[in-house]
C-alpha cells in the first residue's frame, strides 16, 4: 500500500530516531514521530475514503496489421453517492514493458467519464494488455490503494501486407487437384449438392423435398463450385534467418496469402517447422493464418526439404510460392528447381541481405535453376514491387475485399 515515497518516509523516520539517540537531540525524535504519523494518516486516508467505479475496456480493432490504427476506449463510471476523489489509472501493455496513465477528475453520482489512447502497432506480434488498474493516492504521494478493474485482454499485430498481384492460376486443376472442372449439361436433373438460399438465387432451383425436411429454403448446387488453390510456404529455419529478414519474410508470405483471399482462391500456409494449416478460404481462415503469423518466430528443427514434400500430399497442381532468404543451401536449391515438374505454378521470394543491411548492396545471390519465377528483394526494390515485375497481370478486375 506505501508507495516508493511511503517507504522512504519511514525509513527516514528511523534514520532521524536512531540519529536522536545517538547525537541526543530530542528534535529529531519529534520529526521521526510526525514522519510515522504522516505516513499512517496516508494510508488511513486511501483505505477508508468511500469511493466506487465500475470501468469498461474496448479495443478497436484487436487485430491490425503493422502500423495500422488501433485505440482503447476506456469508460468510468461513479456507482457511489458521493462525488469520487481524484483517481489515477493506469493499463499495462506487453507485460508492463509499456504503460498507459492518467488521471481521472472527481465524478458525480453517477457521471460516465471517457477516455482513450493509441496502442503501438510497429511491431508484429500478439501483446497482452492490462489488467487495468485504477487507485486512488494521498495528497502526498505516500500510500496508494489499486484496483482491477477492467480484465486482460490481448492486441493482434499481423504481419505487413503489400498489395500485390495473385499467383497466377494453375491450369485445368479441380479443388482435389485430379480432375477437370465439373460441369452439368442445361436441363440436367441431377445436382451435385444443396445449400441454403440466399438473396438473388433462380426459385427455379429450389429443392422442395429437402427445403419441407430442413424447414428453410434449399437450393439446388447443379456445379460443383471451383477455386484455385495456392499454397505458401514460409522458410523460418534459424540457419537462414535474422531477426530483419523474418519481418520481410513474413510480410511477404502474408502478402501473398492476402492476395488469393481476395481473388477467391482455396489458400493455405505450410511452415518448415511442421505447421499446415491446411487449404481453406473465407475471412475466418484467412484471420487464422494473418494469427498464426503474427505470433511466428525462428525454429532451430525443421528441414525445407521435408516442407517441400508435404506441399504435394494429395495434389499435383495448383499454385506454390516459397519465401526464404539468400541463404539457401546446396541441397535446398536442388529440391526447389524439382517444384515446376509438380506444380502449374511456382514463385520463388529470395530476401537478399541488401533488403535490410546496406552495406551488403552488390552481393549477388545465387541462381535457382529450373525455376522461371524468381523474386529477389534488395535494397533496389521492396518486395511488391520485384513480385509484380515478376508475376504478370491477369485479364480483367479483381473484385474488391475488405481486408480483416
Amino acid at each position: 500500500m506505501l508507495t516508493r515515497r511511503g517507504w522512504g518516509i519511514c525509513l527516514s523516520s528511523g534514520g532521524f530516531a536512531i540519529a536522536g539517540r545517538i547525537l541526543g537531540i530530542p528534535e529529531l525524535y519529534a520529526v521521526a514521530v510526525a514522519a510515522l504519523a504522516l505516513a499512517g494518516g496516508a494510508i488511513a486516508y486511501v483505505r477508508f475514503w468511500p469511493w466506487q467505479v465500475d470501468a469498461q475496456r474496448e479495443v478497436h480493432p484487436p487485430q491490425v496489421h503493422a502500423d495500422g490504427s488501433s485505440r482503447v476506449e476506456l469508460s468510468v463510471r461513479n456507482l457511489d453517492e458521493r462525488p469520487s476523489p481524484v483517481l489515477s489509472a493506469r493499463d499495462p501493455f506487453d507485460e508492463g514493458r509499456r504503460w498507459a496513465r492518467f488521471r481521472m477528475a472527481p465524478l458525480e453520482p453517477g457521471e460516465l467519464a471517457r477516455a482513450a489512447y493509441r496502442l503501438p502497432t510497429s511491431q508484429r506480434g500478439i501483446f497482452p494488455l492490462g489488467p487495468l488498474q485504477i487507485g486512488l493516492t494521498d495528497p502526498f504521494g505516500l500510500a496508494q490503494l489499486t484496483i482491477e478493474s477492467a480484465p486482460r485482454t490481448t492486441l493482434t499485430v499481423y504481419p505487413r501486407v503489400e498489395s500485390i498481384r495473385p499467383l497466377p492460376q494453375a491450369q485445368g486443376a479441380d479443388p482435389d487437384g485430379v480432375t477437370g472442372r465439373p460441369s452439368l449439361a442445361a436441363g440436367g436433373e441431377d445436382f451435385y449438392a444443396l445449400r441454403p438460399y440466399q438473396t438473388g438465387d433462380d426459385l427455379r432451383r429450389v429443392h422442395w423435398p429437402s427445403t419441407a425436411r430442413q424447414d428453410d429454403l434449399m437450393i439446388r448446387q447443379d456445379e460443383l463450385p471451383w477455386q484455385g488453390r495456392v499454397t505458401v510456404l514460409a522458410d523460418l529455419r534459424a540457419s537462414v534467418q535474422t531477426p530483419p529478414s523474418l519481418e520481410l519474410t513474413l510480410s511477404a508470405a502474408a502478402s501473398i496469402i492476402h492476395a488469393a483471399w481476395r481473388d477467391h482462391r482455396q489458400f493455405r500456409l505450410v511452415v518448415t517447422d511442421g505447421t499446415d494449416t491446411g487449404f481453406g478460404a473465407g475471412h475466418a481462415h484467412l484471420a487464422a493464418i494473418f494469427e498464426h503469423l503474427a505470433a511466428a518466430d525462428v525454429h532451430v528443427s525443421g528441414q525445407l526439404s521435408r516442407a517441400m514434400t508435404v506441399l504435394g500430399r494429395g495434389a499435383t497442381s495448383g499454385g506454390v510460392a516459397v519465401v526464404s532468404t539468400d541463404q539457401l543451401t546446396d541441397h535446398d536449391v536442388v529440391g526447389l528447381g524439382r517444384l515446376p515438374g509438380r506444380f502449374g505454378s511456382v514463385a520463388l521470394v529470395v530476401i537478399e541481405r541488401s533488403a535490410w543491411d546496406p552495406r551488403a548492396q552488390g552481393q549477388k545471390s545465387r541462381e535457382v535453376p529450373g525455376l522461371r519465377r524468381v523474386v529477389r528483394v534488395n535494397a533496389s526494390q521492396t518486395f511488391g514491387v520485384a513480385w509484380d515485375s515478376v508475376v504478370p497481370a491477369r485479364p480483367g478486375r479483381l473484385s474488391e475485399r475488405v481486408s480483416p
